[in-house]
């Protein structure tokens, strides 16, 4: 161990941390997190997050070119920092039930199965202290954020992100539980008796989230289960409806949730652009379509089934961190065949968008090769709509990137921005007079590729670009020209923007949290 680590691993000068741990995952800590993370900030505090280990599909690219949890960028942002790969040192992308690619410090260092990152995980463990360590230099306070339950009892000896984590950073713990799942006070009396003595010591309160109704009905409730642990409710947050915030992962897109509509947007259904979205297995970066959600004028459909496909006007194929295996899913699920009669019927009725992101766009080409088994390996045929090739290489493309698209997807050019996070690589089958570039780094070169129909409108398109549709301009153009086309009314387009979502997520609860105690707790009251 060097001199730097043996200093710090003291704890000498650590600023007073809070960590949220849930009785569950998707119990809302990383949310919750992000609204602690604003509310101390708006009392002039200095605050970072910090997660050691992440397990995400929903990541981001910061500017230094690292890649990490797209919820502790989100929280970095509520701070009012850019995001930093020492917010979250490791991050875990599953690529199978078994394996995961793990970024360590922003950069992929392999795919591993569980023994083999077990026997890494000394490796990580040093690097998530390191990271802590440099972060918290010159801050008031850090706000963690653990993973899944610490009461994960077979999971405790190799535990690098929930109490081992906490101890190491002498955080006091706010233990999370999602009441709208049920099973909520059993879950935090089943979660405490599970913890070691001096993990119970670490716990200070409770907060229970995502609560319908009135708050004040639980009262016996709360004063049972506060005798029987000996640790106070802190707060009773409300089930927060709409909020246009990115997941950490699916699980809420999977279950179907999506942002809802202040009342004075609402609109018919029958005037709301109709978008599918195929539910990959393996779907990644869902924060892609989190502006279009966030639209009075559409609604995006999650699809699994053919059956279930409808009349869209527009369908996006999104990131996978498995394009092969997805492929093949799609075939499966007689999904491949509604793409390619929507490709079809685009081209020949000149209305309508096929749009693939990232792996998406692989999935729309001839093929994807994968020599070094970075995903499933082998050889998968795609749908054969686009004259590209894809394979995966060893070297991960991780950059942000402003480009122009071209005025056949959106009337007139206009500028884009986002990141990249890809091992794939695209390229033309030949030279293919139909296909053309319909997106273009601003340095010139290839940033997408489509077809357009007989009067030049782009109708089957692709791009590695993610968070393109956050380009407002860009957005509410590609929507007007769809709308148009399908002979829908014209709605406008809101502005997308975190800030206010963000403010809205504390406002909500600042007012369910004892915040005098909050404070106290980090020597701030």
């Amino acid at each position: 161990m060097d001199k730097f680590q043996k200093k710090m691993d003291k704890n000498s000068g650590l600023p007073p941390a809070l960590m949220l741990q849930g009785t569950c995952s998707n119990a809302g800590k990383s949310l919750l997190t992000a609204a602690l993370c604003r509310l101390l900030t708006r009392q002039g505090l200095r605050v970072a997050p910090f997660k050691a280990q992440n397990m995400a599909l929903n990541s981001f690219v910061t500017p230094q070119g690292g890649e990490i949890g797209r919820a502790q960028a989100l929280q970095a942002w509520a701070c009012g920092l850019e995001a930093d790969v020492r917010m979250n040192p490791v991050l875990l992308k599953p690529t199978s039930t078994t394996g995961s690619q793990v970024i360590l410090l922003g950069q992929p260092v392999g795919c591993m199965r569980f023994d083999a990152y077990l026997r890494f995980k000394p490796v990580a463990w040093k690097a998530v202290r390191r990271a802590y360590s440099s972060l918290a230099v010159g801050m008031d306070a850090m706000l963690l954020e653990g993973a899944g339950s610490p009461a994960e009892i077979n999971l405790r000896r190799h535990d690098i992100v929930n109490m081992r984590m906490a101890s190491y950073a002498k955080a006091q713990v706010l233990l999370v539980a999602d009441i709208d799942r049920g099973g909520a006070f059993a879950a935090i009396v089943g979660t405490m008796c599970l913890l070691t003595r001096a993990e119970r010591a670490r716990v200070v309160g409770f907060l229970l989230n995502k609560f319908r109704g009135d708050a004040a009905l639980l009262q016996p409730a709360l004063d049972v289960v506060a005798r029987r642990t000996g640790k106070p409710f802190l707060g009773v947050i409300p089930m927060l409806e709409g909020l246009c915030l990115p997941e950490e992962d699916s699980v809420s897109f999977k279950a179907g949730h999506t942002p809802g509509l202040h009342p004075e947007q609402a609109i018919s259904a029958a005037a709301k652009l109709d978008i599918v979205v195929p539910d990959l297995p393996h779907i990644c970066n869902i924060s892609d379509l989190d502006a279009l959600r966030a639209e009075p004028g559409v609604c995006v459909r999650i699809v699994r089934h053919a059956e279930h496909w409808g009349l869209p006007h527009m369908v996006i194929l999104p990131g996978s961190r498995n394009s092969a295996e997805d492929m093949r899913w799609l075939r499966r699920t007689g999904l491949a065949s509604c793409l390619m009669a929507f490709a079809a019927n685009c081209l020949t009725q000149r209305r309508g968008l096929l749009t693939g992101i990232c792996g998406g766009l692989q999935m729309l080409g001839l093929g994807i090769d994968d020599p070094l088994s970075l995903e499933s390996g082998g050889s998968e045929p795609g749908l054969g709509l686009l004259p590209l090739l894809s394979s995966l290489q060893a070297g991960k493309r991780l950059c942000r990137t402003e480009g122009m698209a071209d005025a056949a997807l959106a009337d007139a050019p206009l500028a884009v921005s986002g990141y990249e996070i890809h091992h794939g690589m695209s390229v033309p089958e030949s030279e293919h007079a139909a296909l053309r570039v319909l997106l273009r780094h601003n340095s010139g070169s290839p940033l997408g590729w489509g077809l357009c129909d007989s009067q030049g409108q782009a109708r089957i398109w692709g791009t590695y670009l993610h968070g393109l549709f956050d380009a407002d301009g860009f957005r509410h153009a590609l929507l007007a020209r769809t709308r148009r086309e399908a002979g829908l009314p014209p709605v406008p387009g809101v502005a997308y923007s975190l800030g206010p979502e963000l403010d809205r997520l504390a406002d909500a609860v600042e007012q369910a949290l004892n915040m005098p105690t909050i404070l106290a707790l980090l020597g701030k009251a």
